[in-house]
């Protein structure tokens, strides 16, 4: 759901952020966080979107506003908020 399908929720921010010229990418140990952390919500697929969303939220909107930024790297230490992208 996260990487392997053609609609999969982290291509489509990847997607997203190449319009705006900016490089996204999850680390392995990112994903596994996201996955973890869905497994601990116990709603399944609903939360591994709801944990992307509440990451990449704010990220969205600063970093296309910002034309130093040209890549932009999520590992575990972003998902379970202890380090900045």
């Amino acid at each position: 759901i996260l990487t392997e399908p053609k609609n999969a929720v982290i291509k489509q921010y990847k997607a997203m952020f190449e319009m705006e010229g900016i490089h996204l990418v999850f680390t392995d140990d990112a994903v596994h966080a996201i996955a973890q952390k869905a497994i601990l919500a116990g709603t399944g697929a609903r939360a591994l979107r709801m944990i992307l969303e509440k990451t990449m939220r704010e990220l969205m909107f600063e970093a296309p506003s910002d034309p130093t930024i040209k890549e932009v790297i999520i590992n575990k230490d972003v998902i379970h908020g202890d380090a900045e992208p």
